[in-house]
């Protein structure tokens, strides 16, 4: 509901309440971009593009009356197309002012987003899987004289404009129109490894573009609210954003969709993933009245939980059993990873019982945990399995870290785990490996021109691969979006932003400046830099006081030096 509080310079003084009350206020921003360069144009003797650079001018967003130097679309019996590229992943559609269309009755034209220059180019089905799931990213549409359009809204990098009807269109600009929430960058990271600086950079902007009005997991393909991959991206949102209202809105929503005895999204596993997201958030913010409002649904999901424990201590909670997708046909990693999350989900639950006062249910919680420990999981060679284990104080992290997460570097890494895997590593005193796998991983996207980070991604995909910023060439180069992917994000319906991908951010700050919160709503927070193979690193980490910043300088020595800077409600433990 929007509220109407009397103010008669409001647009709202002329609707009742009766109608306030069915409104819903969205609190994003729109902002127009200029294309940043052609990729493409056609040419031939039955289509034309002429003066496309006209499109690179950063023209006013505002249809004029007269023609001044316009783009011009000509259709003589082909379509005349053209591909244009942002420069940046964005979510959002596009305006495409027309000064004038030679058909009276107007002119069609097709429209093709793509979060890849090769998916712009795309037709729907076929090999490489184009789709408008979710969002429509390839459309047709008419213009006319003098018209302002405004078309799609998705994500995307590049957009492909076609000339469908015979005729002529003269174009005065294409603008982007980038929807985003106007917050601050309340958190920074910076090292003297201007690569990992890039990455984390680009975490904290991957998980801003799923910030709408609730917390999406991918902006061109999974606009869902999907709760168990909500926690790499809440972990990211408490490290860059602090606190921002599209959690709870978002924890509220999945709650309210799923009355018990279901579970979250239809996996256990994601309802266990919501109460750690719950147990963090209040970690983070100390918000003990919002906790509250949780009391009678965590009491009831636990039980569920409990149930679900078989009398070897093994998980046995329903189907669908799932952890990942790299791992979801084999069965004995599913098994292992649900036995960890089981556990973490109980732990955190018995912290919080503690913090309701629920004391019961904090003794039951301990005869839980001893059940779920005393049954061996088998993680075979599942990097993310053994990870949660290790998480879960399951499995011991030095030889998890020797007999699986270091061998190979970045092989069998997924999106998603990373962050655990990379947590886990650290538990193991493995920061240098760490850093050398963040390099190789995340920024293997990068060097394939990612501006954002993608719903799955094999070091592998490296090998002969085109970059995603232009057209692959035929016979000698790989075109990885629309080659590689499988499960749900076969080809182009393989999402390049996907909020889950951005662990490495928050990991950065926890684990290289070594911040830790020990201490609901951030009172004491422990600060213990490992650097591993940097000579410097800095940033600020943002808290319900302010933000505490960290300094972190190798001297010639080798001994660090370290500088915090808090605020004074924050007892800081180094």
């Amino acid at each position: 509901m929007i509220e109407n509080k009397g103010q008669n310079n409001n647009i709202f003084r002329i609707l009742d309440n009766s109608i306030l009350e069915d409104c819903e206020e969205d609190n994003r921003k729109r902002v127009y971009m200029t294309p940043r360069k052609i990729l493409w144009e056609s040419q031939g003797n039955k289509c034309q593009v002429e003066n496309s650079s006209a499109l690179l001018e950063n023209r006013s967003p505002q249809i004029s009356l007269v023609p001044v130097n316009p783009c011009i679309l000509k259709n003589k019996g082909e379509s005349a197309g053209i591909l244009l590229d942002f420069g940046v992943e964005i979510h959002g559609g596009i305006s495409l002012l027309v000064w004038k269309a030679s058909l009276t009755q107007g002119m069609r034209v097709r429209v093709r987003f793509g979060e890849s220059a090769m998916e712009a180019m795309s037709d729907i089905g076929g090999e490489t899987n184009a789709t408008n799931d979710h969002a429509n990213r390839d459309m047709i549409v008419e213009v006319r004289d003098m018209s302002m359009n405004r078309i799609g809204e998705t994500g995307f990098r590049f957009v492909r404009i076609d000339l469908l009807d015979e005729g002529e269109l003269e174009i005065k600009t294409v603008k982007s129109i980038l929807i985003y929430k106007d917050i601050p960058y309340k958190g920074s990271f910076s090292c003297s490894d201007e690569m990992l600086n890039r990455i984390w950079d680009t975490g904290a902007y991957t998980v801003h573009l799923n910030m709408q009005n609730y917390i999406w997991d991918g902006i061109k393909r999974d606009r869902l609210v999907w709760v168990g991959d909500m926690h790499p991206e809440v972990t990211t949102i408490q490290s860059v954003f602090g606190y921002d209202e599209s959690v709870p809105k978002s924890l509220d929503f999945v709650r309210e969709e799923t009355p018990l005895p279901g579970w979250m999204n239809g996996f256990p596993a994601y309802s266990m993933w919501w109460i750690i997201i719950q147990h963090d958030w209040f970690v983070h913010t100390g918000d003990l009245a919002y906790l509250k409002t949780q009391r009678e649904y965590l009491k009831g999901l636990y039980r569920q939980l409990s149930d679900g424990i078989d009398e070897n201590g093994k998980d046995n909670t329903p189907e669908v059993r799932f952890v990942d997708w790299p791992s979801f046909q084999n069965q004995p990693v599913v098994d292992a990873g649900l036995q960890a999350l089981h556990a973490m989900a109980t732990q955190k639950l018995q912290e919080i019982f503690t913090v309701l006062g629920e004391e019961e249910l904090v003794r039951q919680c301990e005869e839980d945990l001893k059940k779920l420990a005393s049954f061996d999981a088998d993680y075979k060679d599942a990097k993310q399995a053994a990870a949660l284990l290790v998480m879960a104080g399951l499995k011991d992290p030095v030889t998890v870290n020797d007999q699986l997460l270091k061998v190979g570097g970045a092989k069998g890494m997924s999106t998603f785990m990373g962050y655990y895997i990379l947590t886990a590593r650290a538990m193991a005193g493995d920061i240098i490996g760490c850093l050398e796998c963040i390099r190789e991983y995340w920024g293997g996207m990068l060097s394939l021109g990612a501006t954002t980070f993608w719903e799955d991604f094999n070091i592998d995909w490296l090998e002969n691969a085109a970059p995603i910023d232009r057209i692959a060439e035929d016979g000698t180069e790989v075109n990885v979006h629309g080659t590689y992917g499988g499960h749900c994000y076969v080809g182009y319906r393989h999402s390049l932003c996907h909020g889950w991908a951005s662990g490495v951010t928050p990991w950065l700050m926890e684990n290289v400046l070594g911040i830790q919160i020990l201490e609901p709503g951030c009172k004491k927070v422990a600060v213990k830099p490992n650097l591993g193979d940097l000579s410097w690193a800095k940033g600020k980490y943002p808290t319900p006081y302010g933000e505490i910043q960290v300094t972190c300088i190798i001297r010639s020595d080798g001994t660090m030096d370290v500088q915090v800077e808090a605020p004074e409600e924050i007892e800081i433990i180094q």
